[in-house]
């Protein structure tokens, strides 16, 4: 019965912080190589599209996106999405797809340039090739090269608020029971003095 306890603590912190993972912000360093629009076909895969509900009645199930290819610094690609999140989930309040994609387009740099172009790109999400997902860019901004390292503060904040959370339902819940187990131990023993 221990065990099961144990297990079912660690499946739901895993998947607790996997949807973290997801959801919150992350920075790459990368060198934008391409931009281009597609049109996608949304399958098994449509949970981890923006909105993969399309408005179009002719085609309800495909829409054009745009996407940023870009290198890291080790030399490996990364494909970007580019889409709105509009109001849904997660709240980043994205509506400025096609500027983005501009200045995504604006920062294009070649491997074989004599100072190549670094950025860094602010997105949310996951890439694999297996289930063709993508994260999802946010912002681009242009940095001074390949070692510049990005603090984090809004994935701190949020995770330290999260954690001030947790912590203070377990303590109280940690003293509602010390306090239900004391009043039965009173039940039981009053009178045997």
């Amino acid at each position: 019965m221990v065990y099961v306890k144990w297990v079912f603590w660690v499946v739901f912190w895993a998947i607790v912080l996997a949807f973290l993972h997801y959801t919150l912000p992350q920075h790459d360093i990368v060198r934008i190589t391409d931009t281009y629009g597609k049109r996608v076909d949304f399958g098994g895969n449509s949970i981890f599209w923006a909105n993969s509900k399309s408005k179009n009645a002719a085609a309800p199930t495909s829409r054009d996106v745009f996407f940023i290819q870009a290198f890291r610094p080790n030399g490996k690609p990364i494909i970007y999405r580019n889409e709105d999140t509009g109001w849904g989930w997660p709240p980043y309040f994205k509506f400025d797809t096609s500027n983005l994609q501009a200045e995504a387009s604006d920062l294009i740099s070649k491997k074989s340039a004599a100072a190549p172009e670094w950025v860094s790109v602010r997105h949310y999400g996951w890439r694999s090739e297996f289930l063709s997902i993508y994260p999802n860019a946010l912002s681009v901004k242009p940095v001074a090269g390949p070692d510049v390292r990005i603090i984090p503060w809004f994935n701190i904040v949020i995770l330290t608020v999260l954690a001030a959370l947790v912590w203070g339902i377990w303590a109280r819940w940690r003293k509602f029971r010390t306090r239900r187990q004391k009043s039965r131990f009173d039940e039981y023993t009053d009178g045997w003095g």
